[in-house]
């Protein structure tokens, strides 16, 4: 399963992304402002593998973000989703 979420860390939309991601062993990516959540000790406890989208990354200036997260862009996102059985999102 691959979870997307688009909302920051501090909003209800993109703590519900992040515990279904947790909750289902799920794979994420991050887009839009929920980049914010490669940032620091946002994604502790998460134990899939984490995607941010880079062109995101950049217009935010997030330059330092949290080691072992994979930045992909817009043409790696799309062969994610559609290699993916099951995608859930955009919170």
């Amino acid at each position: 399963m691959l979870v997307i979420i688009k909302s920051a860390p501090n909003t209800p939309d993109g703590n519900r992304g992040l515990r279904i991601a947790r909750d289902a062993s799920a794979d994420l990516v991050l887009l839009q402002n929920g980049v914010y959540f490669a940032q620091n000790d946002m994604l502790d406890g998460f134990c899939g593998i984490a995607y941010a989208v880079e062109e995101d990354l950049k217009m935010r200036g997030i330059k330092d973000i949290k080691r072992g997260i994979k930045t992909i862009d817009w043409n790696e996102l799309i062969d994610l989703i559609f290699d993916e059985e099951q995608v859930v999102g955009l919170f």
